[in-house]
Parts: C-alpha cells; structure tokens; sequence
C-alpha cells in the first residue's frame, strides 16, 4: 500500500522560501502569482494491507517525525 503525505505551513506562520519563490516567479514574468506558500510532498511504500492500520502507522509518523505539528499541517492519502 502506498501512502502520499503532503506537509504545509500553517496559515500565520511565515514562509520566507514561499517569499523567495514568488519573488524569482515575478521577475521571470509570472506576474498573476500573489502568494506562494511552500511544503514537502512524501510517499511511503507500506507493507501494511490494512488501510485502518496503515493509515494509524502513517500518523504516527507524521506526528513523530514528518511533521513538526507545532508549525506545519499535514493530509494522508492512501492508494
């Protein structure tokens, strides 16, 4: 089973790479961009057939180590 783990900064928290991107985005004449925000994109092939299970395992990773909870958000998805 694989699980697709798609990370983000929550709304408030500032995002100077998000800045810079939009930034280098302008000035190739992508002028329509008003904001950009940034995050991390992660697949996990899983042994675990259970999607009850694989999905409790996944979470626990993303809350142990994927994702620092304290700043960023986190969606699961299991294919």
């Amino acid at each position: 089973m694989k699980a697709r783990v798609h990370v983000t900064l929550k709304h408030g928290v500032l995002d100077p790479q998000g800045k810079a991107i939009a930034g280098a985005l302008a000035s190739l004449g992508f002028g329509g961009v008003e904001d950009v925000r940034q995050g991390k994109y992660l697949e996990l092939e899983l042994a675990e057939t259970d999607a009850a299970k694989a999905q409790a395992a996944v979470k626990a990773m993303c809350e142990k180590l994927l994702a620092n909870t304290v700043i960023e958000n986190y969606s699961i998805e299991l294919v």
